[in-house]
């Protein structure tokens, strides 16, 4: 298949490079430009797994403006916050032909690809696999290859032929697919084990096994659970694994599949990039209100992760206030 890869970050890079080994035609999409000049300096990707065995992946890559190709499917990786910017300038190439895919992280990308694309080309999906980007033209696969897992639903609910291509391919990357039959349930429970994770980890800047071995870690993760799973309750969505599965599952990828690995919201407060927290815990705080439920811990998970960036803003300002009393003093001296 021919696969035009948006978003070549961490996730981008991970599913895209799989899938060209895997004997597909990628070409990958970006617009950060550190990330693009390392990659055309290198020729291509550094690639490691666990922080092993660095080496050098050739890729093709373009910007929005600069491709101008025909590709079977289209899979967006993008942060919530960029996706519409990304959808307009790369709009001059989409078709009725294509679809798209995604599994990106969160609520309401789902929307922004239906101004473009028709619903029986829309195909949603949630990953649970850990790659980080330590920084531009460098790729950390995180697990032993065929570590992780993804489910995937069309949003007709559906499957065609072209779903069935697409998760043929993805097994044959060693990716693990499984095909469901409910969509928004499908989504809503990885949004749900984010919640979890993704927030606590960033909130107190700990690894997932620091989180997984505390021993208050199910208690926490029970109640951001019971809030989202009545919220869903109400809202008649039929989420794909039971409470105690969910709890079951975070427990696992915490301190036995991934205890090393630090979640992408973390990557982004680190690296001075907003967070996703509004489409995740914020999300389904916004859906508890609509059906008269308070997601009481939710939003204050919310508010918790967002004074977190504020703390590392302010920070970063008083770094940027000593730096520049420094250097009048040096001048001064």
């Amino acid at each position: 298949m021919k696969f035009a890869m948006i978003g070549a970050g961490a996730m981008g890079l991970r599913y895209g490079i799989l899938l060209q080994e895997a004997g597909n035609d990628v070409t990958f999409i970006d617009t950060w430009q550190p990330h693009i000049d390392k990659i055309r300096e290198q020729g291509g990707v550094y690639q490691m797994r666990d922080h092993q065995d660095r080496h050098l992946v050739k890729i093709k890559l373009e910007t929005p403006e600069s491709y101008n190709g025909d590709p079977d499917m289209l899979i967006f990786f993008t942060k919530q916050m960029q996706l519409n910017e990304y959808l307009r300038r790369c709009a001059h190439f989409f078709n009725d032909r294509q679809y798209a895919f995604t599994c990106m992280n969160g609520m309401g990308h789902i929307e922004k690809l239906q101004k473009y694309f028709a619903d029986d080309k829309i195909i949603g999906g949630t990953a649970l696999i850990a790659t980080v980007l330590p920084g531009p033209g460098e790729v950390d696969f995180m697990g032993k290859r065929g570590a992780g897992k993804l489910n995937m639903c069309p949003l007709t609910e559906k499957p065609d032929e072209m779903t069935h291509r697409l998760f043929d391919e993805l097994q044959k990357a060693k990716m693990n697919p499984t095909l469901t039959d409910d969509f928004t349930g499908t989504l809503m429970t990885k949004v749900i084990f984010n919640s979890v994770i993704n927030t606590i980890c960033t909130m107190f800047e700990i690894p997932m096994g620091e989180f997984g071995n505390f021993p208050g870690a199910n208690d926490m993760a029970r109640q951001l659970i019971d809030e989202a799973y009545d919220i869903c309750a109400r809202a008649d969505i039929h989420l794909v694994s039971s409470r105690q599965e969910e709890i079951h599952a975070i427990d696992i990828n915490t301190r036995i599949d991934m205890p090393l690995h630090y979640p992408s919201m973390y990557q982004d407060m680190t690296k001075d990039r907003p967070t996703e927290v509004d489409y995740i815990n914020g999300y389904i705080a916004a859906l508890g209100r609509k059906y008269h439920y308070e997601a009481k811990t939710h939003l204050f998970v919310t508010q918790a992760v967002h004074l977190a960036e504020f703390h590392r803003q302010n920070l970063a300002k008083q770094r940027a206030i000593k730096a520049r009393q420094a250097e009048r003093q040096a001048q001064t001296a």
